[in-house]
């Protein structure tokens, strides 16, 4: 594995975001002197918040998977869950998914309460089928965690030079794991609805599940069977425990410290410096900013990238007995609408073909559900349904989320066609059952694609780059930056892509670049049969 070259003690991390703070902490483990410069005034980056009148809700992912890789960044700086106060809870079930006949199916990590759920809503040959595709998802995901996802690659020619990555692609062959995963899954679960649960997940790699490749099913393997998670207090308590524990390990956190520039002599990087003028002498540098973003530090980006679909986010809050009235009632609902192929055909189209979902498949996401603590308690005379008058309603926080197109895909106005999008999204919630969504709903920030481009975010999409074949696994963007010997990449960006657990690993792989192989590091505290499997709470 290649290596950054020269000295590498001083180490500066630009972002702390999941991926900063992850490759922070490996370096730290191995005695570098490392300092992370965020501009913001926490951490987190997309795992990021908003803060509210008087909430706070996540502003970026809420899905948290493979909770056992922040165990293990805890373990290297000697710390763990309890030390550092993080109280990570298992969804159940992860998810409850609705469709356009009314349809409701709840999402069980567990095989059998997944297949009891299956018989439910089908009959046992459907479950039987269940079974099937989760023993498929399984084998894709094992040969490919530590050979494709879990490693640094410095050629294609890897997979077939080194022994295990050779075996790890015949076993995905053998798989039919470079085929398509929609028609994959349709086949082997043979219902149209069923088979959306186990394949929508490719939205998460910005692929329609009917075009990305099979090797994406270890994504829907994660969600599905070894379940979701959510950090109480939010996803933005993750960020605050591995910002804790890496200062505590005797890591730098600069906040509202804005990298404007790194200086280089020749091909090396030698300085960074914040808006505010100070300079941060450097032997090394990871760079976590959106891969859009590149250019301003002097780093050349990739061109011809393709990139992800987008997203309108509405944050804000719902009076609770409004929500309780629902169709559903859940932490994460997945209200799909009947078209299916024509939604990613819209969405996911190619430069300037794209357009906004005729018929919407959302994601509402209530947290407080789990987390109690999310609700407030508001000064506000209303009756309840029992004519009862009360002088204060409960409220709990909301986020509706819209795939969109990138604006490559579909350059629309934003700035004007936000507030009547998210008037029509209500509006169609509401037809869909949702009632009183449409009046309670008060939002109070709204993403889209064009904030998500005023915050650097390539072509105005959180999702990045697409993982098409020839920007997945050794084609992504390298974590080596050509013509720089000591800048590393970390982030959705690049390797290994998009998505909680893999920005976690993409700062692991950061490190490993400037480090050397971290396997051999010592782990501070927690042994490694702990680290290897999630706690259950």
């Amino acid at each position: 594995m290649r290596t950054v070259a020269g000295p590498s003690n001083r180490v500066v991390v630009v972002g702390a975001g999941l991926s900063g703070l992850a490759a922070a902490i490996h370096l730290a483990g191995t005695g570098r002197q490392v300092t992370v410069l965020e501009r913001a005034d926490h951490p987190g980056g997309r795992v990021g918040s908003y803060r509210g009148p008087d909430y706070e809700i996540d502003s970026g992912a809420t899905i948290l998977t493979l909770p056992s890789l922040i165990d293990e960044l805890l373990a290297v700086a000697g710390q763990t869950r309890e030390s550092v106060g993080l109280r990570i809870i298992d969804l159940e079930p992860a998810y409850r998914a609705r469709f356009a006949d009314g349809t409701t199916v709840a999402v069980h990590s567990d095989p059998d309460a997944m297949a009891d759920e299956v018989a439910r809503v089908r009959d046992p040959a459907a479950a039987q089928r269940y079974r099937r595709l989760r023993d498929w998802l399984r084998n894709v995901y094992e040969a490919e965690f530590g050979q494709f996802m879990d490693t640094n690659f410095d050629s294609p020619l890897d997979m077939v030079r080194q022994p295990d990555k050779r075996a790890a692609l015949a076993k995905l062959l053998r798989l039919g794991a470079f085929g398509r995963l929609g028609p994959k899954v349709g086949r082997l679960i043979s219902d149209p609805q069923l088979a959306r649960l186990f394949s929508f997940q490719a939205l998460f790699a910005g692929m329609a599940p009917n075009r990305a490749l099979g090797v994406y099913g270890a994504i829907p393997y994660m969600d599905t069977c070894l379940g979701v998670s959510y950090p109480e207090g939010g996803m933005r308590a993750i960020a605050a425990a591995l910002a804790g524990a890496f200062t505590a390990a005797g890591g730098t956190l600069e906040f509202e410290a804005d990298v404007v520039r790194i200086d280089y002599r020749g091909s090396r990087a030698t300085t960074v410096h914040t808006a505010d003028g100070r300079a941060f002498p450097c032997d090394a540098v990871v760079v976590t900013a959106d891969i859009g973003s590149l250019p301003r530090f002097g780093l050349r980006r990739r061109r011809g990238l393709r990139a992800s679909p987008s997203a309108v986010v509405a944050h804000g809050t719902v009076p609770a007995d409004v929500a309780d009235a629902w169709p559903v009632r859940a932490h994460h609902t997945i209200d799909f609408g009947r078209e299916w192929d024509r939604t990613f055909d819209e969405i996911a189209a190619r430069r300037g073909r794209g357009a906004l979902m005729s018929d919407p498949s959302l994601l509402l996401t209530r947290p407080a559900l789990t987390d109690p603590g999310l609700f407030l308690d508001r000064p506000e005379q209303h009756i309840d349904p029992a004519g009862q008058l009360h002088e204060t309603r409960r409220y709990e926080p909301l986020s509706l989320l819209a795939p969109c197109p990138n604006l490559d895909a579909a350059p629309l106005a934003w700035e004007q066609l936000a507030p009547h999008y998210l008037r029509e999204l209500l509006n169609t919630l509401e037809e869909r059952g949702y009632q009183g969504i449409s009046r309670h709903f008060q939002v109070d920030h709204l993403d889209t694609p064009r904030t998500w481009l005023d915050r650097g975010m390539l072509a105005g999409t959180p999702f990045s780059a697409a993982h098409l074949f020839r920007q997945t696994g050794p084609f992504r963007s390298r974590n080596l930056v050509r013509g720089r010997d000591n800048v590393v990449l970390a982030g959705s960006g690049t390797v290994p892509g998009v998505g909680v657990p893999t920005v976690l690993l993409s700062g692991k792989l950061a490190a490993e670049r400037i480090a050397g192989d971290l396997r051999h590091a010592g782990i501070r505290s927690a042994d490694a049969e702990a680290i290897a499997a999630p706690d259950k709470h």
